[in-house]
């Protein structure tokens, strides 16, 4: 593990297997299809150091992937927010492997309804989609997911982040469902990766006249639990 970590540290190129095998082995059998790629997350840091980013959030953290390298590419303080309890578990325990959980931690809930901690940046890789993997479903009883539980949570993140304060900055990865409010612009685009990585900011509310009208969006109560 600190050979790995140090490696990363150095701007040296590590294998995704070679990362991967400090995951449980049902999260690294998956890690292809739902944690960010080692690749990406590089390019991320990246971008984060370039914008003098301090604090940043990982909204659907998963099992802490793109929270841990980060921490180890940069000086960031990191927090992931994760709906399945188990996944918290996993992502915690990765941080206290790889000495960054000083820096990192976990928070167990929902967008939109577990209070999203204030930060410079936010990344959004998915987020809101549900977990195929059997692993889970046993361990994270209560956890559901609906057409309706995506729709509360994608209108959550653009309320948000319409919230949010000039200079804040988003970065997509492969995007969320959603469309930022158009007070986002985007600033950085790598289009090598298997899907889009964006970096997006808030800029400041536009002096010159408007031509187009405000449009208010309905309130969207949250799903019934199931």
């Amino acid at each position: 593990m600190a050979r790995i970590a140090a490696a990363i540290r150095g701007g040296r190129v590590v294998e995704e297997s070679a990362f991967d095998r400090f995951l449980p082995p049902d999260l690294r059998r998956v890690s292809e299809d739902y944690w960010t790629p080692l690749p990406v997350v590089r390019r991320v840091a990246a971008w984060l150091r370039a914008e003098r980013v301090e604090t940043l959030v990982d909204i659907g953290s998963g099992a802490g992937k793109l929270c841990v390298m980060t921490a180890l590419l940069t000086r960031c303080r990191i927090v992931g927010l994760e709906v399945r309890p188990s996944l918290v578990a996993a992502a915690q325990a990765l941080a206290a492997r790889f000495e960054v959980d000083d820096r990192v931690r976990f928070v167990a809930g929902g967008f939109g309804r577990t209070p999203t901690p204030a930060a410079d940046a936010y990344y959004l890789f998915n987020p809101f989609g549900e977990y195929e993997f059997d692993a889970l479903l046993d361990a994270d009883d209560g956890v559901t997911f609906s057409d309706a539980q995506f729709a509360f949570d994608v209108d959550a993140a653009v309320r948000f982040f319409a919230r949010a304060p000039v200079g804040t900055r988003v970065i997509t990865y492969n995007g969320f469902g959603g469309d930022l409010p158009p007070s986002y612009e985007q600033e950085r685009l790598d289009l090598t990766f298997r899907g889009a990585l964006r970096l997006w900011k808030k800029r400041p509310p536009s002096t010159r006249p408007r031509t187009s009208f405000r449009v208010r969006l309905p309130e969207i109560e949250p799903p019934n639990e199931v």
